[in-house]
């Protein structure tokens, strides 16, 4: 997985970003829309993306004269905010954020161009990002645009004459006014492509903003290499789970309506795991719920039903569906392979299409054994076959597949459960396990 970079003009590119993004392990992918660059377009636009970071431009995010790209970008932030990509804005990046978010974006009251203070507020000392830096920062403004923030956004910087100097949208998108990202050589690039901007500042213009480039940079690195080795450890450490979103999130609306015809096999599937009433059950990557009307009915009133799925958009179609009823089951948003439950506290797991999806597939069986009680029932389910899908997607059967049976069955076994049932079928492939005692 890479991170995706969207940059405007040539001088305005990653720079600290970047040797952050690199260091962690991330391959960086320039989007460089001054050059012909298409961004992408569509929820698929971040397919196989870790993070997505937009840069500074001379642009207004609120209007698209001279911005032909302004609408696809804004689709492409609202499509990362929704599937929990982590996000980085900079400048016109964190205007175009703030905008995608909810907020709005307008002429500020003149150029904010030059070294200067932001102060970090109260909120900042929680953030993931921003905690333990000190409560002011000597910064490169270069802007004359600003910005306000949707409900529930939490500003982390600010100064009097323009408040919204950083914020975080979310739990995971971050959009900084300031270019925190300059080293010298972004001091001099921004001083050469935009000398009218910089002939504005006090202190002596541009060759003021150069000659006190480093004293200000040599104060500003430690912290500002902090920041963003953060955000490159969360992009890094959140790589599986934002691809599982990115995949399933623009999905999540027609779900249920694609695949309604297949609850008989469902039905069928979740009443081979032997439930009995009073037990503890959970649909691990539920999606809308389809196997929890079944699993409810396996373990009758006095059982529990839980239905678990990383992605909250995949939750939202559940409770549309109204299979989020107290009555019937509990939601919950959680990763498959760290699941919110004590050892040995299901009776039955319950998982249809999930395994191929995942980054660390063993991971993720122990994971299901631990919660699992000794004799606890497992199901692995889709409602069609491997053949009937590798031929629906174009390509052959890969002796690769996590789930064939000589990758499956040693897979299961060294995690503590012991198969029962593998088939293979035209119309479904089922896989059934016992929790070792």
């Amino acid at each position: 997985m890479a991170v995706l970079v969207v940059q405007h003009v040539p001088g305005e590119g990653p720079y600290a970003v970047a040797v952050a993004l690199e260091a962690a392990g991330l391959a960086v992918r320039r989007c460089r829309v001054w050059a012909g660059d298409v961004v992408p377009d569509g929820p698929e636009g971040l397919d196989g993306v870790a993070a997505l970071v937009v840069m500074g431009g001379p642009m207004s995010a609120y209007s698209d004269a001279g911005f032909p790209t302004r609408t696809v970008e804004l689709a492409l932030l609202r499509h990362a905010l929704a599937a929990e990509v982590p996000v980085l804005g900079i400048c016109l990046g964190a205007r175009l954020l703030a905008v995608a978010a909810g907020g709005d974006a307008y002429a500020g009251t003149g150029k904010q161009v030059g070294w200067g203070r932001v102060g970090l507020t109260a909120e900042a000392a929680g953030d993931p990002l921003f905690a333990g830096l000190p409560a002011s920062l000597g910064v490169l403004h270069w802007h004359d645009d600003t910005m306000s923030l949707p409900a529930g956004a939490v500003v982390l910087a600010s100064c009097e004459r323009y408040p919204v100097q950083a914020f975080r949208a979310g739990s995971s998108a971050w959009g900084l006014q300031f270019h925190l990202e300059a080293d010298e050589e972004a001091v001099g690039a921004f001083v050469e492509a935009f000398p009218y901007d910089a002939a504005s500042a006090p202190g002596g213009g541009g060759p003021g903003i150069r000659e006190a480039a480093p004293a200000r940079l040599a104060e500003l690195a430690p912290y500002r290499d902090q920041l963003f080795g953060r955000f490159a450890e969360l992009a890094a450490a959140r790589a599986g789970r934002t691809a599982v979103r990115t995949f399933f999130t623009p999905r999540a609306g027609e779900w249920e309506a694609r695949f309604a015809r297949d609850q008989p096999r469902y039905a069928a599937a979740v009443a081979r795991l032997g439930l009995r009433p009073g037990q503890v059950a959970a649909d691990v990557g539920c999606g809308s719920g389809r196997a929890l009307p079944a699993l409810r009915e396996a373990v009758g009133a006095r059982g529990a039903v839980f239905g678990v799925d990383l992605t909250a958009a995949m939750l939202r179609s559940a409770a549309r569906e109204r299979r989020g009823d107290s009555a019937l089951a509990s939601l919950l948003l959680a990763d498959a392979c760290q699941l919110p439950f004590a050892d040995g506290a299901l009776d039955g797991v319950f998982t249809a299409g999930l395994l191929n999806h995942l980054p660390d597939p063993k991971r993720a069986v122990r994971e299901w054994a631990r919660v699992g009680s000794p004799g606890a029932a497992l199901a692995l389910f889709h409602p069609s076959g491997r053949t009937e899908r590798a031929a629906r997607h174009g390509r052959p059967l890969s002796p690769d597949d996590v789930l064939a049976a000589d990758n499956l069955r040693p897979l299961l076994e060294a995690s503590g459960w012991r198969v029962t049932c593998y088939e293979d079928a035209e119309t479904y492939f089922l896989t059934l396990a016992v929790r070792e005692r």
